[in-house]
């Protein structure tokens, strides 16, 4: 086992893992933050995507001793003082979840793509959810949800 040292949800964590932990494993099994979903653990579905030092990744894909030393953040540090993200409320406005499985990792690749960029294109939105697979919603509502709260986000 090897003590690490990481900032989660803007919380300082410490964990005790295997070398070969994966990140998703750390998050969900470990520090019990289950909005990673693990659903094929091999970087196809995007359902276990976070931010790792502000950037999306498939937790999936990274192991948890990589992470020492730094800043994740789930789904659940998306929500402040109980209030819904301007990206979770348009999701939630938009009707952009059907089952609910894939919208933490696409919530984390759109809040992703509008923090490097806020005023996205219809195509680059696209491109920015094109790792995350939806088998419910043809993907339309997601689009308008992340087109929507990149407008409000760029009005406040």
């Amino acid at each position: 086992m090897v003590e690490i040292k990481l900032k989660v949800n803007g919380e300082e964590r410490t964990a005790d893992v295997e070398p070969r932990m994966l990140l998703v494993h750390l998050l969900r099994d470990v520090l019990r933050l289950t909005g990673p979903h693990v659903g094929c653990v091999v970087g196809r579905c995007g359902a276990c995507t976070v931010l790792w030092n502000g950037k999306p990744v498939k937790s999936c894909m990274a192991l948890a001793i990589q992470t020492d030393g730094t800043e994740v953040v789930t789904v659940e540090g998306l929500a402040k003082d109980g209030e819904l993200s301007p990206l979770q409320e348009a999701f939630w406005e938009h009707d952009a979840a059907e089952c609910g499985y894939c919208t933490p990792g696409m919530l984390m690749a759109a809040t992703g793509l509008l923090m490097q960029n806020p005023t996205p294109t219809e195509a680059e939105i696209k491109r920015a959810i094109s790792g995350n697979l939806c088998r419910c919603t043809g993907y339309v509502n997601i689009v308008q949800a992340v087109r929507s709260a990149a407008m409000v986000m760029s009005e406040k």
